[in-house]
Order: structure tokens, then sequence, then C-alpha cells
């Protein structure tokens, strides 16, 4: 009898074990859930930083494209380190500004009047880089976004 006492006793004293350890199992497991989801949190939180960081870089880049043929190949090798595809818009706009721009240079008189309005354009597609909008170089943009694809 007295062996049927102690294994009784025994069998209490490990359900009461058990059940202590089932406690602090099912504590550690919402501790830990806890941590996973202030994680998960924590890592959206930068990721959606990272992309608003890549979306102000493009709209950088852009507006680096605007500033001379320096500013252009500078935009070009920052646009292939983080590929943006407003930058790359506003970099294909550039460059055909540009090769526009060069072209009528070297025809007296008519060109250079026709390079003022090349101004006017690039100073139009400069408002579009800086309030963030795909603006189309009006009458050509099509043209150079169609020629230029590979930037």
């Amino acid at each position: 009898m007295a062996n049927d006492q102690n294994l009784g006793d025994d069998l209490d004293d490990m359900l009461d074990d058990s059940q202590e350890t089932e406690r602090e199992f099912t504590d550690h497991t919402k501790q830990s859930a806890n941590e996973f989801t202030e994680d998960a949190k924590r890592a959206t939180r930068n990721l959606e930083n990272d992309v608003n960081a890549i979306a102000k870089d493009g709209k950088n880049i852009a507006l680096i494209a605007h500033l001379t043929l320096i500013g252009w190949i500078v935009a070009l090798v920052m646009n292939n380190n983080t590929k943006s595809d407003f930058a790359s818009f506003y970099i294909r706009q550039m460059l055909g500004l540009m090769l526009c721009a060069i072209v009528l240079s070297v025809i007296p008189l008519v060109g250079w009047i026709l390079n003022l309005g090349l101004l006017v354009l690039w100073i139009m597609s400069l408002i579009g880089a800086v309030n963030g909008e795909k603006k189309l170089t009006p009458v050509v943009g099509d043209y150079f976004q169609d020629w230029f694809k590979s930037f």
C-alpha cells in the first residue's frame, strides 16, 4: 500500500512538473511570438523607408540628369547602381534634348533660334522632374523614350 501511495505521489509530482513545463513552454512561445511580431514590424518599417529612399533617389537622379552633360553622365552612372524607372525616363529625355541641341548648334541662325525652343522644353522637363511627374517632352518625347530605351 505504501508503494501505491508513493507511486501516486510520484505521479502527482510528475503531473505537476508536466503542467509547470507546459506553462513555461506556453509563456516562452508567447514571448517568442511577440518578439517575432516586433521584428516583422521593424523589418516592414525598414523596407518602407528603403522604398521611399529609392523613390527619392530616382527623383534626385532625374534632377541631376538635367544639369549639363556631366550631370547627365553622373545620373547615368548613379541609375546603373539603383535602377529607377523615373530616373531612366528623364535620362532618356535629357539625352534626346542634348543631342538635338548639339545638332541645332551647328546650324547658323535657324538652329540657334530653335535652341531657344529647346531651352523651353528643358525647363518644362525640369519642372516635371521637380514635381515627381513623368512628363514627356512635347513633340519629341515619345521618340526619345523609344530610341533610347536601353538607358
